[in-house]
């Protein structure tokens, strides 16, 4: 579809463009003028961005179709202003072999509005006992590995795991957490834990394996990046790395940079993922690591449940919540309004960064590059409700909440994937 798209304020940290003006796309990619018939869209008002790219979702399929499908959780995501989403490979099967890579993609092609990006799991059935055959999975789609749900608690196999992530040029997803420290751990270990009764999970139980993971990086040469962020110190600890010269990025879930233990007032499980919501200083350090860049990316962990499930104690429910259609919001309402980050550090780490990350191409509306666009207005009012949601998920503890910054499209190549028709 060819478009013209007029009087949008185009922000493109890439190009540098920040300014008021027309967009043009012409056969799937942007183009310097329009060419053959076309149709318009007046983003007067509205802000014209390079297509979010969501760094960690779980998608569910195969296995937990219940929960969500390949379709269902990439249309909540294009809602959302995601043109691309990376499935993790905590599925059932896990995501753990090259034909599983290309199964995905299968269904992707045909249920998918957006661009999936897979994630193999690091080993075979996330056992965390034999490695998976990570160069086949790359070959077959892959663009990066994570035992995201669990870490990796064998340090030897780790590396070796990321030694062929360094190899192959895929960046390595990791999912910090001690299984040894976190025991029946629940929510953070503090008073709200105490007054409810509920196992806590000290910050420890993350930033032990942020240390090690660190350190593997470092003697590996491998592209470590750290997912859902939730303590101070991983903050200082990436920052002090990147001193050291390690490759290493982090993300923050907007659940993490919105929310404390302290919003946490009964025993709701809408309000337990994991890692789970921190202290106020842990948070006030995360939002801190977003304004200095040193944390790269904005990503949702997207992790839909049962009703029935989430119905149970904090202490018995599974964890996640979800977070594809509610993320944006999310960022302009908590960074954007209260001046941590401009509109272009949000593209930056929403778009921009997380394509450099993965190694696709897109966070750009440079002349040539694929029309993966998103046009929002920041200054759009509302209240989240879960009933609305795509995703068959509904577990969030923002049902109600009043927001600002309402995706109006979402483009795909050239085409228009939302508004849904």
């Amino acid at each position: 579809m060819n478009l013209w798209i007029k009087n949008g304020h185009i922000v493109d940290p890439a190009t540098g463009r920040d300014e008021v003006g027309d967009l043009y796309v012409v056969n799937g990619k942007i183009a310097k003028e329009l060419t053959g018939e076309y149709e318009t869209i007046d983003a007067t008002g509205k802000y014209v961005m390079p297509g979010f790219v969501d760094l960690h979702v779980h998608l569910r399929e195969p296995g937990f179709e219940y929960k969500e499908t390949i379709r269902t959780g990439t249309m909540a995501a294009a809602r959302g202003g995601f043109t691309g989403v990376c499935p993790m490979p905590n599925t059932k099967p896990a995501t753990d072999s090259p034909e599983r890579i290309q199964k995905i993609l299968e269904i992707a092609k045909k249920d998918s509005p957006i661009h999936v990006y897979p994630v193999g799991a690091i080993t075979i059935g996330q056992a965390g006992e034999t490695l998976t055959d990570i160069e086949g999975m790359v070959k077959a789609g892959a663009k990066a590995i994570s035992e995201d749900g669990k870490s990796v608690m064998n340090a030897a196999l780790y590396e070796k795991a990321m030694k062929e992530a360094a190899r192959l040029g895929i960046p390595v997803m990791a999912h910090c957490e001690d299984k040894n420290l976190v025991g029946k751990g629940a929510m953070n270990a503090g008073k709200v834990a105490e007054r409810l009764g509920i196992p806590g999970i000290t910050n420890a139980v993350e930033d032990v394996i942020v240390a090690r993971d660190i350190l593997l990086a470092k003697e590996t040469g491998a592209k470590l990046h750290l997912c859902h962020c939730s303590t101070a110190d991983s903050a200082k600890m990436i920052e002090e790395a990147r001193k050291d010269g390690v490759n290493v990025s982090g993300e923050v879930c907007p659940h993490h940079f919105t929310l404390t233990e302290e919003d946490i007032v009964e025993d709701d499980a809408n309000f337990k993922m994991n890692p789970p919501l921190r202290k106020k200083s842990d948070v006030e350090m995360l939002k801190e690591g977003l304004r200095k860049g040193i944390f790269e990316a904005i990503s949702t962990d997207h992790a839909p449940h049962g009703e029935e499930e989430k119905k149970k104690s904090i202490a018995e429910a599974p964890f996640g919540i979800v977070g594809s259609e509610t993320a944006f919001a999310l960022a302009v309402t908590e960074l954007v309004k209260k001046g941590i980050l401009t509109m272009s550090e949000l593209v930056q780490k929403m778009s921009v960064n997380p394509c450099h990350i993965l190694g696709v191409e897109g966070g750009s509306l440079a002349e040539g590059k694929p029309a993966d666009i998103t046009i929002a207005d920041i200054d759009k009012e509302y209240l989240i409700e879960k009933d609305a949601f795509v995703s068959k998920g509904k577990n969030t503890p923002f049902d109600g909440k009043k927001v600002v910054g309402k995706v109006e499209y979402t483009i795909v190549e050239g085409n228009v994937v939302y508004p849904f028709k």
